[in-house]
C-alpha cells in the first residue's frame, strides 16, 4: 500500500488557511487543478458522508466522500470514490497546525491507498507533487505578504 506524505509552511495563520480549505467543495477556489465542484444530493459541504463531485481542469472527473472533518483539529479526511487515476481503497487527510513563531501554518496532507504495483511510483509522484504540493504551492502564493 503507497502512502504519501508532503508538508509545507504558509505564510499566513492556521485559522484563515482553514476558513479557505475547509470546505470540501471549494478547492476551484484554491488547488489550481479543479475546475469545477458540486456536492451531490444538496447535502451541506460540511456534512460527514456528503460527496464532491469534482472536474479537473484536464477534463477528468473525480468523487470524494467527506470521512472527518474537525475545526478543533484543523483538518479532514476523505475516501476517493472514483477516478481516472486506477486507484482503491484511497484515504487522505488534510491538516493545518499553528506555528506560532510568525504565526504561520504547517500543512499536512497524507495519503495511502491501493494500486497495480507498476502503477505506484508514477501515481505517488503525480499526487504527491502533482496535487498535494501543487495545492499547498497555490496556498502559499494566495497567502504570500
Amino acid at each position: 500500500m503507497p502512502k504519501i506524505y508532503v508538508s509545507s509552511t504558509i505564510n499566513a495563520p492556521a485559522v484563515d488557511v482553514w476558513k479557505l480549505v475547509r470546505s470540501f467543495n471549494g478547492l476551484p477556489s484554491w488547488t489550481p487543478f479543479v475546475a469545477e465542484s458540486r456536492i451531490e444530493q444538496n447535502a451541506h459541504p460540511d456534512q460527514i458522508g456528503c460527496i464532491r463531485n469534482f472536474t479537473l481542469k484536464d477534463g477528468g472527473r473525480i468523487r470524494e466522500k467527506l470521512l472527518a472533518l474537525s475545526d478543533y483539529d484543523l483538518s479532514c479526511s476523505y475516501a476517493m470514490l472514483e477516478s481516472p487515476m486506477a486507484v482503491e481503497n484511497y484515504i487522505a487527510t488534510l491538516s493545518l497546525t499553528p506555528v506560532t513563531d510568525g504565526n504561520m501554518t504547517f500543512a499536512e496532507w497524507q495519503a495511502e491507498f491501493d494500486c497495480a504495483p507498476e502503477r505506484e511510483s508514477a501515481l505517488v509522484q503525480q499526487i504527491g507533487t502533482g496535487v498535494f504540493q501543487s495545492a499547498f504551492t497555490a496556498l502559499k502564493q494566495r497567502f504570500a505578504r
